[in-house]
């Protein structure tokens, strides 16, 4: 039953509808319960159904009309993913089956008429395994049309499997960096994973890529930069890409998923690289795109939307809307709980904020799990100066420590001790405020500190820091940031 409320949870209300109206047509007989069961479930009702359902319990008939609930579903959404595939893609394969029934009744001047047809359309859409099929038949029958030029054709051929080719490595080397990582003991292994895996394959940038490839590209060159806290180094790549991307676009309805997926990588990578009025662009983008298709990927991308709609706009001084659009969201995004904390926090709002720390009720193993170590560990900094903040002392000194045990490693691991030194001071601030104003405590804060140029500096990075630095110059912490993050 949980695996039909995991696919219930995937359906737009439009799809939901079409759902009954489709299961209705398919009754045969008045007292089917399988209605019943989906309208249970979609109150999120689980509780003794068997009984609700049939009266009584009844736990080997319960589970058989599960089982039929799950298969129907399953035909429904297969059913209606042909109904909004690509009608050229329907209309490709079409044609190449017809073609092929006339050649093999040796109609071979209209076989051949139609294969063409196949062509021209496989060719505009660039979809490397139709053609394949296509000069696979042409080739077949090449003995059969006098006009046909073998050598011209088998060149094309190897030219499209090349192609081919290049998307599959691609893709073999996307699956071995995302296995790899997973399993890497050492974040600064990251270059050398993806280094390595490229170098296997033989993977670089070309335009002969298939838009799904870009996407996957340009995915896995924005979790490494995540990962080591570095978009400007990978901006030349993801730029490139993108350009190939925009060659592409007349498919772009085609791809969707990746096109939202591309837009929703440049629209945070601009961000990272503090280039907000870029980020926006992507952003409106985006959100135009997820409009598609019945809004079939609305609810997969709404916290990511929501996401970058807060963050730009509480980095351009909006910080109203900014909160409004966080606390609106119901995609249940921890990113968006993230984020959302640390508005509040840069708006003096420290007891709401905590609020939202004292909702996240699973442990940090587990948060780590879901959302990666970079996220607990954000969580725990703003923890900590929360807790600064309402002058919670113990727990100020219990946090610290445990933050020290839990990502002292990890963090020399990707040469961030920045972070370490950071909370020292913060903790020296702690112990006494008057002395941030003093000359010691600020040349201790200068060298203390390695930074990059500031256009090249994490945002994120210099968030944190804007706390330290507006507790020097006794000002406002939002005002400090918005300072900070502009002046490149």
């Amino acid at each position: 039953m949980n695996a039909i409320v995991t696919i219930i949870k995937t359906l737009t209300p439009e799809r939901k509808r079409d759902f009954v109206l489709w299961l209705k047509n398919k009754n045969r007989r008045g007292d089917t319960k399988n209605l019943l069961l989906f309208n249970f479930l979609l109150k999120e009702e689980v509780d003794a159904l068997d009984v609700k359902i049939y009266g009584k319990p009844a736990k080997n008939a319960f589970h058989a009309l599960c089982k039929r609930l799950q298969d129907s579903l399953l035909d429904f959404l297969a059913t209606k993913s042909f109904e909004s595939e690509s009608s050229e893609e329907l209309s490709v394969l079409k044609l190449i089956v017809a073609s092929r029934i006339f050649l093999e009744q040796k109609e071979y001047v209209i076989g051949y008429k139609t294969l063409a047809k196949a062509e021209k359309l496989a060719s505009f859409m660039g979809h490397y395994s139709l053609l394949n099929e296509i000069y696979h038949t042409k080739i077949q029958y090449a003995h059969c049309n006098t006009s046909l030029n073998l050598e011209e054709v088998s060149k094309m051929a190897m030219l499209n499997m090349e192609s081919f080719q290049k998307d599959f490595r691609l893709n073999m080397a996307y699956a071995q960096i995302k296995e790899k990582m997973l399993a890497a003991d050492s974040l600064g292994a990251l270059d050398v994973i993806v280094e390595e895996a490229f170098k296997k394959f033989e993977v670089s940038i070309h335009a002969s890529l298939s838009y799904k490839s870009l996407y996957q590209l340009m995915n896995i060159t924005s979790i490494t930069a995540k990962l080591q806290r570095n978009f400007y180094r990978v901006t030349p790549f993801i730029a490139e890409a993108y350009t190939l991307v925009s060659g592409k676009s007349t498919l772009a309805h085609k791809h969707l998923y990746y096109h939202i997926g591309i837009l929703q990588v440049m629209a945070m990578v601009n961000f990272r690289n503090k280039k907000f009025k870029a980020s926006m662009y992507f952003i409106e983008k985006m959100e135009e795109q997820m409009e598609n298709n019945n809004r079939m990927y609305y609810r997969r991308f709404l916290g990511d939307l929501n996401t970058l709609k807060g963050l730009n706009y509480n980095y351009t001084g909006n910080s109203v809307k900014a909160l409004e659009v966080l606390e609106k969201d119901n995609s249940g995004s921890l990113d968006i709980q993230l984020i959302k904390m640390m508005c509040l926090f840069q708006q003096k709002r420290y007891k709401d904020a905590y609020q939202i720390i004292k909702q996240l009720n699973h442990s940090d193993v587990w948060y780590e799990k879901k959302v990666g170590w970079i996220w607990v560990l954000k969580k725990s900094i703003v923890e900590i100066l929360l807790l600064i903040e309402l002058d919670q002392l113990d727990l100020v000194l219990l946090r610290i420590k445990s933050f020290r045990i839990k990502f002292k490693e990890k963090l020399h691991q990707i040469e961030e001790s920045r972070v370490l030194t950071f909370l020292q001071l913060a903790l020296l601030y702690y112990e006494n405020p008057k002395q941030v104003f003093s000359e010691p405590f600020k040349e201790k804060v200068e060298t203390s500190f390695d930074w990059n140029a500031n256009e090249k500096e994490d945002i994120y990075v210099m968030s944190f820091y804007a706390w330290l630095k507006s507790k020097m110059e006794n000002k406002g912490l939002y005002e400090t940031t918005l300072q900070l993050v502009s002046n490149i």
